[in-house]
């Protein structure tokens, strides 16, 4: 069906900018998706991206609940960062008014309140970090370096980053600055999670290792290297993602294209799985591991490694997986694209970002 259009009315530039939009938004990629903070057994409706153009925004999951693969309307969308945005995660030191936190490839972490932030009356951050730069000859400043990752100790009241310098910064958000700076990675960071049970961190990194960190001495207490065993190095190249169980004694470890757990008090290696296609996201889900990365694939194993089930999912490439807590998950990638499912692996809905 031809839309009919009134020549007399006609606006060159929005329609050039129309144009812009549908050949910019199948190019535009997801890096990570997040659910907001709310009270138990409350279905989801909201859900936050990072993208790849800078943005951050929320789209109402009943407003986009069909597979039609349009373009959401955002309820709000902003430009975070300058350069892609890699991580989005809540800062929930009072339930009443958490702050949404971002980090990307200018080095900054920016948070904004979370309430008057969902009712787009308010966009402008609250907060705001940016790395530290290194001297070098005749004082000489390196560029900023890039945060890749963030984790939140809600109750110490610290934000974790991982940055592409090889090293991970803890930031007071009370006195904004920084506390800790962990040193000892080779290579730049790739993943950070919190392990409150131990005052401890933990990161993955592109020199293959993972390391446990004390967060109050900053010294790594543990290193997890998938490349000891030399019959291996060729499938580890990397430790891209990490994820802990609620006991916070197993971690995963995506690994190029293997999937590790590991028992964190023995340090010992308990399963190992090769998937066909490099791992880009884990996250826990009880006692099951869900798996996804360069292939249009949601894949669940058990902690044997084990494989129990796969979902196509729309992305052909996706790099977040994200659990809500009554078990809905949402995986998001390349082309923009959101797909969420529910509990029982039904697409619930699925749509496309906008970009810039």
């Amino acid at each position: 069906m031809v839309e009919k259009v009134d020549c007399r009315n006609w606006d060159s530039e929005a329609y050039k900018h129309t144009v812009l939009q549908d050949r910019l938004n199948p190019s535009l990629t997801i890096f990570r998706t997040a659910f907001p903070p709310q009270p138990l057994l409350h279905n989801p409706d909201l859900i936050v991206a990072a993208s790849s153009d800078g943005s951050i925004a929320s789209y109402s999951l009943s407003s986009s609940s069909s597979s039609s693969l349009l373009v959401a309307q955002p309820n709000f969308f902003l430009k975070a960062h300058d350069g892609p945005a890699y991580d989005v995660k809540f800062y929930a030191s009072s339930q009443h008014d958490p702050l949404l936190l971002s980090c990307g490839d200018d080095g900054c972490i920016r948070g904004w309140k979370w309430k008057p932030m969902s009712q787009a009356s308010h966009l402008r951050p609250v907060l705001e970090f940016v790395n530290p730069q290194h001297k070098g000859p005749w004082n000489s400043l390196s560029p900023i370096p890039e945060n890749n990752a963030i984790a939140v100790d809600d109750q110490g009241g610290c934000i974790y980053v991982a940055a592409g310098d090889s090293c991970a910064y803890c930031w007071d958000v009370e006195k904004s600055e920084t506390k800790t700076v962990f040193k000892g990675h080779s290579d730049y960071l790739h993943s950070i999670i919190t392990r409150n049970s131990g005052n401890q961190i933990i990161t993955g990194s592109e020199d293959g290792t993972a390391r446990v960190w004390d967060c109050k001495s900053g010294k790594c207490v543990s290193v997890i290297n998938e490349e000891k065993d030399k019959k291996l190095k060729e499938f580890c190249p990397r430790v891209s993602c990490i994820a802990l169980d609620a006991s916070e004694s197993w971690l995963a470890c995506g690994s190029g294209q293997t999937l590790s757990v590991w028992n964190l008090p023995a340090c010992e290696r308990i399963s190992q799985t090769r998937m066909n296609a490099n791992i880009q996201d884990i996250i826990f889900d009880d006692n099951q591991i869900v798996a996804v990365g360069a292939e249009p694939l949601v894949s669940r194993f058990d902690m044997n490694g084990a494989l129990l089930s796969q979902i196509q999912c729309f992305p052909q490439s996706v790099f977040s997986a994200s659990l809500h807590p009554l078990g809905v998950t949402a995986v998001a990638g390349y082309g923009g694209i959101v797909d969420v499912l529910s509990q029982f692996g039904s697409h619930s809905c699925t749509f496309r970002c906008r970009c810039l």
